[in-house]
């Protein structure tokens, strides 16, 4: 061993969203002056920085280099002790890499975020809104439910009242409201009400919404059986109060019997038969013209209009790719460019998007032989106050062979910063492009440590490209 390395401190401790400095010493024990390239490796190695990247050393002296961490404030950054390395490649000595390890420490931190979806329900018996709650700090969120309003007219059945949320992911909360009392007749009456989302020694987070609730009856029916009730009454009373007589008037007269002559008959000329005649012919109508006559195959001179060919999306070419591969595990993808619309859709690992700098604000995904898939988006946000881009909600779960989209491809729609992704089973693996750089290393994550983290928690990044794909089997 030609290599003497010490990490000062060896564990260290840094919060989510700062950074904290680590120093290594190193001592050329060799005989050669030697060069040394320094990489980080492990889960936190995308947050690691080695300043300087090399250092070159004469035998028997000693340099320093600067490892500085700087976790971002997302889910991904786990709490807790994380391990990590650096691998130190001597550049005489190849063969004799040494890879020092130490402990760096990210701190917990909470926060969430509740939305009602919608936010405004309508009803005349109940009302079933859902309130989606989204873990966006990096520890398991424990939380109990609840409703009220003013004047207690509503009631609350929340399924489930108490969830936990690992770091990252999302939970919706089935809500039924019931008003206390029921509007019979007149105008709808609107209730705002109040959720609240409370964790155990912090202020309840409220969710506000509003349920309308409408009459049992419209008011002009009941205006319409009121009028005829008053009409039925008059006229029973006028009809009992004035009785009509009914006399009969016929006079009954005797038929006389008696012996009566027939009268001679009067002898009548024959009369010939009428000309025969040929009834009127009918014309037959025309018959109507079949499908084929009516597109031009009758001679006509108009040609037949082509109809528009179905839209490719993802879902179209992953059922493609799982009909030739049944018992495959695929993702397919595609992006929508701001100004000019989807591009074709690409499968297991190609490039959706572009290399223009022109960003994307939506993403439209689909997978075969991984069960379901879940996306969310993080968009520019414009009011941000801290430098953070604002998360979107999560998709539902949708299932092989059906398409998920995150983003909007509204014309002012947001351009996306980063995204989430997680599937039912197994890895998924992602790269993402910024506008103004360059692809950065592939990275996996197994579904049952969380959602994939792809792009960059800052209100100043946009992605222009992606690469998708899931794995045979874990790497």
């Amino acid at each position: 061993m030609s290599l003497w390395t010490s990490l000062e401190p060896a564990s260290a401790t840094v919060d989510p969203g700062s950074s904290t400095t680590v120093r290594l010493r190193l001592r050329n024990t060799g005989d050669v002056v030697d060069e040394y390239r320094f990489e980080a490796v492990g889960d936190i190695a995308p947050w690691t920085t080695v300043e300087p990247p090399t250092l070159r050393l004469f035998p028997g002296t000693t340099g320093t280099v600067e490892l500085k961490f700087a976790p971002p404030r997302t889910p991904d950054a786990t709490a807790g002790p994380n391990p990590y390395a650096i691998r130190i490649t001597p550049t005489e000595h190849p063969e004799a890499t040494t890879v020092p390890e130490g402990n760096l420490t990210i701190t917990p931190f909470t926060e969430l975020r509740a939305e009602l979806v919608p936010p405004t329900v309508k009803g005349r018996f109940r009302g079933r809104p859902k309130l989606a709650i989204d873990n966006l700090g990096n520890t398991k969120l424990t939380a109990s439910l609840g409703g009220h309003d003013n004047g207690d007219q509503l009631t609350y059945d929340l399924r489930p009242s108490n969830t936990q949320i690992p770091p990252g992911r999302a939970a919706f909360i089935t809500t039924t409201l019931k008003p206390r009392k029921i509007i019979w007749f007149g105008p709808k009456e609107q209730r705002p009400y109040t959720l609240t989302v409370q964790r155990s020694g912090t202020t309840p987070l409220p969710v506000e919404g509003t349920f309308v609730q409408r009459g049992f009856l419209p008011r002009w029916l009941a205006t319409l059986l009121g009028i005829l009730l008053a009409l039925t009454i008059t006229f029973l009373a006028l009809w009992f109060g004035h009785k009509p007589t009914v006399a009969s008037g016929t006079t009954e007269k005797l038929v006389e019997a008696g012996a009566t002559l027939a009268p001679t008959p009067t002898p009548q000329a024959t009369l010939a038969p009428p000309p025969v005649t040929a009834a009127p012919t009918t014309e037959a109508p025309q018959a109507e013209p079949t499908k084929e006559a009516k597109s031009g195959d009758s001679g006509g001179d108009k040609e037949a209009t082509p109809s528009k060919a179905p839209e490719v999306t993802a879902a179209t070419l992953v059922n493609r790719m799982a009909k030739d591969d049944p018992s495959g595990r695929h993702i397919c993808y595609r992006a929508f460019i701001k100004g000019e619309g989807w591009t074709d859709p690409v499968c297991d690992g190609a490039m959706a998007g572009n290399t223009r700098n022109v960003p994307i604000t939506a993403v439209n995904t689909a997978v075969a032989g991984v069960g379901s898939s879940q996306v969310q988006a993080a968009v520019h946000n414009p009011e941000s106050t801290d430098g953070t881009p604002a998360w979107t909600s999560w998709s539902a779960w949708i299932p092989d062979g059906k398409d998920n989209y995150m983003g909007s491809t509204d014309v002012d729609a947001p351009v996306m910063a980063a995204f989430g992704i997680t599937i039912s089973s197994g890895q998924v693996c992602q790269n993402v492009r910024y506008v103004g750089k360059d692809w950065y290393a592939e990275k996996c994550k197994d579904t049952k440590d969380g959602f994939n983290f792809a792009g960059s928690w800052s209100n100043d990044v946009t992605l222009e490209a992606l690469l998708l794909r899931v794995p045979a089997s874990a790497q």
